[in-house]
């Protein structure tokens, strides 16, 4: 091919290139244009900032060997021992069995439809060493003995086969953490890291004793932060939930393990998985390491956590809490709904009031009772926190000054209650309770529309006297009935104007 008809063709496919990018130009600059991939002052996205400093943004290679080599160490097996034990079913007698339970009872006493035997039970979980004179930390469901109780015997073997036997310092069914010691010294331990400054898609190791195996490190990502899954309400009626979720694998006997950094600094410790299988599915959830500081040092110092509360009750159903933050205005649904504010608690004497809308702790935005009780768990009695709040859609930051208890106890069991039944309930004077001929009781002022009592044909006026055949004679005894039945419940009582009639109405309470 002679030289000139190479240079031809070379010059027509430069015009075709550069008059197919000029094209384009007008048609992604175009204003009806549908797609445009820069911003107008040609600079990147508001996201990517940072991004391209220093280099493409490429991730750069990651070693994990070293972190795993430091706290391999520090990581513990723990396996528990509960001896058999008889337990109590709680039944109580059936009133209406006839003779055979009587003719029973006569020969093996009046329990012996109540009680039955627990067999021996053995478990196995995982724990970090926190300081070299053996001080551990660990979930508090590794160490209990199925139920409320702490395991018969607990012992702890070190990664180089050592084994011990601990005692516990204490536990926080809260928080689902527990501090145990052993007699030891010089012994490894990890660093505490910062769980504040935990990124998403940062690169992090779970550590721990999984399925009977030796010491197990696994990778993975950390894929969401705050989250609740509702797992510590199980153990504990003030549950502290802010988990950070990683896609290392974890599995049964991973629990109070370690999840680390790639600097070898511990950030959270492993508390459970989802697992619709009963095995890893790619979800596990780890507590931040900042929350376990505060539960640790208190529980080493006191014996128990020393926990700061706002004073507030919320809804505990979070479909619930969505409806009534959207009612008062909050478009998005995002912030914790204030149902009372007792007369002797925090939040009262902040100037907060029955109806705010809590939107941030801290400076941290806030869309549950759990996320907010996850925010507020890093500090104690005593500590001001600054929260915001919405009230009339105007924008309010008050300064709180924690306190020991969230307040009087009836006025929060009144709101939390209420919320359950759908119902304005008093407890019922003394005065009003000896002429009615009761002992006490629950008054019911006013049946909300849609609520659980206008499902029923209970009548506003109602006094509330037994659940369950459990007497009840306050708004405190009334929530502990309920909360102690299954879903199934029957509320007896009397309407003043016919004190001589029992009424009894069921109910199916819905959680």
């Amino acid at each position: 091919m002679k030289l000139k008809q190479i240079l031809l063709i070379v010059a027509v496919s430069a015009v075709s290139a550069i008059g197919s990018v000029m094209i384009y130009g007008k048609l992604t600059g175009s204003k009806n244009g549908t797609f445009v991939q820069t911003s107008p002052d040609g600079k990147v996205p508001v996201n990517y900032a940072g991004f391209f400093e220093n280099g493409t943004g490429a991730g750069e290679p990651v070693d994990f060997t070293k972190a795993s080599s430091a706290a391999v160490p520090a990581v513990v097996h723990i396996k528990t021992k509960t001896a058999a034990k008889k337990v109590t079913n709680n039944l109580g007698r059936n009133r209406n069995d006839g003779g055979m339970q009587d003719l029973f009872e006569r020969f093996f006493g009046e329990d012996v439809f109540n009680q039955r035997y627990q067999p021996e039970q053995r478990a196995s979980g995982s724990g970090v060493i926190i300081s070299e004179d053996g001080y551990i930390v660990t979930n508090n469901h590794v160490i209990t003995d199925g139920g409320e109780g702490i395991a018969d015997e607990i012992m702890v073997t070190l990664h180089n086969k050592k084994t011990y036997k601990a005692k516990v310092i204490g536990k926080d069914p809260s928080s689902d953490l527990a501090v145990l010691k052993i007699d030891g010294k010089n012994l490894p331990f990890l660093l505490y890291g910062n769980s504040d400054n935990v990124k998403l898609g940062q690169w992090v190791l779970a550590i721990g004793y999984p399925l009977t195996l030796e010491t197990t490190v696994t990778a993975g990502i950390v894929s969401a932060k705050g989250r609740s899954i509702g797992i510590n309400s199980r153990q504990s009626r003030t549950p502290v939930e802010s988990f950070i979720q990683t896609d290392a694998a974890v599995n049964q006997g991973n629990s109070g393990g370690a999840l680390i950094s790639t600097d070898g600094q511990l950030i959270g410790i492993n508390s459970a998985i989802y697992a619709p299988t009963g095995t890893y599915a790619g979800y596990s959830f780890a507590i931040p390491v900042n929350i376990v500081k505060k539960i640790v040092n208190d529980l080493i110092q006191y014996g128990d956590v020393k926990r700061g509360f706002i004073g507030i009750s919320y809804p505990s159903v979070d479909t619930e809490n969505d409806r009534l933050v959207k009612q008062a205005g909050i478009a998005d649904g995002q912030g914790v709904y204030v149902l009372a504010v007792p007369t002797d608690g925090a939040a009262v004497q902040a100037g907060l009031k029955k109806g705010d809308v809590i939107t941030k702790i801290n400076g941290n935005p806030v869309a549950s009772g759990l996320e907010m009780s996850a925010q507020v768990a890093s500090f104690k009695p005593g500590d001001k926190l600054p929260v915001t709040y919405v009230r009339n859609n105007k924008e309010y930051t008050a300064s709180i000054t924690l306190k020991e208890t969230a307040g009087k106890a009836d006025e929060l069991a009144a709101a939390t209650i209420a919320e359950t039944l759908g119902a304005e309930l008093e407890t019922l004077d003394s005065k009003k309770a000896a002429q009615y001929g009761i002992e006490g009781g629950v008054l019911v002022k006013k049946i909300t529309k849609g609520g659980a009592f206008s499902k029923t044909r209970m009548q506003e006026g109602f006094v509330i006297t037994s659940v369950n055949d459990a007497d009840v004679t306050n708004i405190d005894q009334l929530g502990n009935a309920i909360r102690n039945s299954e879903t199934g419940v029957y509320f007896e009582g009397i309407y003043p104007e016919a004190p001589g009639a029992v009424y009894r109405y069921p109910l199916i309470i819905e959680e």
